[in-house]
């Protein structure tokens, strides 16, 4: 089929035998193109120029100011509620808990809880307190005296009540090779001298 020359909507210009036509863009598709511009212009004068609203660094900063006061809420709300908190006897608790404690803690304190640098986890011999709200503390904010760091900033307060929940279940498993010693036996007591 040939082509007009003389069609109205054939351009002068020709390249490589290929003629320009002059096809109009659709109506709407020009006025969204217009309206593109003008909200450019106005996002320029508003944000930019009269500095009347926050710029995507200054949302980002509203936002994590939100995100931290809501962080430290909650942080706080479960650190009150330290004290009072139960064991979990879930098994998918457990698991989870199992998993933490092989990646975050067994470098410490060995595989099977002996201990390694860290003390042994499956004595009688608590340095920090036996109670199970003793553990969830020590791993809420570390021991940074001995080397233990807090956790409160790394893992989720479910995640932490999960580890020491399986740290509860290794009190006095029963070790293929012994543990390290215990490190919170009290000392005995002083000899008395008596005078008669």
């Amino acid at each position: 089929m040939s082509i007009d020359s003389k069609d109205p909507l054939l351009l002068d210009h020709e390249y490589d035998g290929i003629r320009e036509l002059d096809n109009k863009l659709p109506r709407w598709w020009v006025w969204l193109f217009y309206f593109t511009i003008i909200f450019s212009a106005v996002y320029l004068v508003y944000f930019h120029v009269m500095r009347a609203g926050p710029l995507q660094a200054g949302e980002y900063d509203n936002e994590m100011k939100i995100g931290d006061q809501l962080k430290a809420a909650a942080m706080g709300k479960f650190e009150a509620g330290i004290p009072t908190l139960q064991p979990a006897t879930d098994a998918a608790v457990l698991d989870v808990g199992q998993q933490t404690y092989a990646k975050l803690c067994a470098p410490c304190h060995r595989a099977d809880g002996g201990g390694l640098v860290g003390p042994n986890l499956t004595d009688s011999y608590w340095i920090h307190g036996s109670n199970y709200s003793d553990t969830v503390s020590v791993i809420w904010n570390g021991v940074p005296a001995k080397g233990m760091i807090t956790w409160k900033s790394t893992l989720k307060p479910d995640e932490i009540q999960a580890v020491a929940s399986y740290i509860y279940t290794l009190r006095g498993a029963k070790l293929a090779t012994p543990g390290k010693p215990p490190e919170n036996q009290t000392p005995a007591p002083a000899a008395t001298t008596s005078f008669e």
